[in-house]
């Protein structure tokens, strides 16, 4: 008996994005820490770094994840 298991191969079809070497893989090759997805299509892995920019940047201008500014009282 094995005393680890051999990684599981990725299953065709799903496609990631790895951070690390910043290549498209089918299936996964690297280490979940280091990629992103799965996608539906290649194509979709392939604008990984775009999509999370628009998301980082909805989510920065979103007012319902910044507190509201305190009130100051002068005078």
């Amino acid at each position: 008996m094995p005393l680890f298991k051999k990684r599981a191969a990725g299953k065709a079809g799903e496609w990631y994005y790895c951070l690390e070497h910043k290549k498209v893989e089918e299936g996964p090759e690297c280490p979940a820490k280091d990629r992103f997805g799965p996608y539906a299509s290649r194509k979709e892995a392939e604008h990984a770094m775009e999509t999370a920019r628009e998301r980082n940047l909805e989510w920065e201008n979103d007012p319902k994840w910044h507190d509201a500014p305190a009130s100051s009282e002068d005078g």
